[in-house]
């Protein structure tokens, strides 16, 4: 098991000519370069606020189609990573890629959503007044300007897309439901539903089992083992056995203090020393 990094490849090394053309390649809908076979790159990452280092040197790389879980105590670091990622927050130093040569760090986050990631807070944020479809409708990518709106219309390929995904996240039959009745665990499907609607290379998932039954939780584990392999996916979760659940066969990060303690699969982790002596307990 590794400690202290888990980098297995290398960092993209960009001039800022690079740069600018993966921006435009972006903006244009050209895509992410993963020719290397990963999607993420974080290294030396560090966040400071008020003297407080939230990030301190944080290494990180996320293969393309993998699920990689990230545990931690509270303080760990957990949120602000995805902070960095998202571009929420600028770090002090270090460097963010999407692919070989999409530069994180001087991205908008509109931008940074627009080229494939996708971020899911811990609380569910779907309209409520609207039904589990017109949810979907209103994240689906379009024009968002005024007139386009107003005229816009559902081809057939756009609702079998929602149909599709519907059936995915478990809300199939419940597409004419005011979001708002929905139980907290089908709140969070309609949101993880969003995202994947607008078709993300990379999802960011914050504790998205917290809250709910012990049921919803075994569908949510399910629904994000089928999402395995077809997109990234990067799980924040302090729910150990839904953790276990999801992990299998994949890898495990333990984030302390900014940086990153341990690596390996879950059985490795909990067998470590310093994650029980941090985080896990006896």
């Amino acid at each position: 098991m590794n400690a202290a990094s888990s980098n297995s490849t290398a960092p993209p090394q960009s001039g800022h000519g690079d740069a600018a053309a993966a921006y435009e390649r972006v903006r244009s809908g050209s895509g992410v370069d993963t020719v290397h076979g990963a999607i993420l790159y974080l290294e030396d990452i560090t966040v400071s606020f008020d003297g407080f280092k939230a990030l301190n040197k944080l290494n990180l790389d996320i293969s393309v189609g993998e699920l990689r879980c990230i545990i931690g105590p509270n303080g760990a670091g957990k949120t602000t990573m995805m902070d960095v990622i998202t571009g929420k927050t600028r770090p002090a130093a270090g460097t963010a890629y999407f692919g070989q040569s999409i530069d994180l760090t001087r991205m908008t986050e509109y931008d940074i959503a627009h080229a494939g990631i996708g971020r899911k807070f811990q609380r569910p944020t779907v309209f409520e007044q609207h039904t589990v479809f017109e949810n979907l409708e209103l994240a689906m990518k379009m024009n968002k300007q005024v007139r386009p709106t107003l005229f816009f219309r559902l081809s057939s390929e756009q609702r079998d897309k929602i149909d599709a995904v519907l059936r995915l996240i478990r809300l199939h039959g419940s597409e004419t439901r005011a979001a708002g009745l929905l139980s907290h665990g089908q709140k969070q499907w309609l949101e993880i539903g969003m995202l994947l609607i607008q078709e993300p290379q990379l999802l960011l998932l914050d504790e998205p089992v917290a809250g709910m039954s012990d049921a919803e939780t075994a569908r949510t584990a399910e629904l994000l083992n089928e999402l395995r392999g077809k997109h990234s996916i990067v799980v924040v979760e302090h729910d150990m056995a839904f953790v276990a659940e999801i992990a299998q066969g994949g890898k495990v990060t333990v984030l302390h203090e900014g940086s990153v303690l341990a690596h390996g699969t879950m059985a490795q982790v909990q067998a470590d020393e310093r994650v029980i002596d941090v985080y896990l307990g006896r």
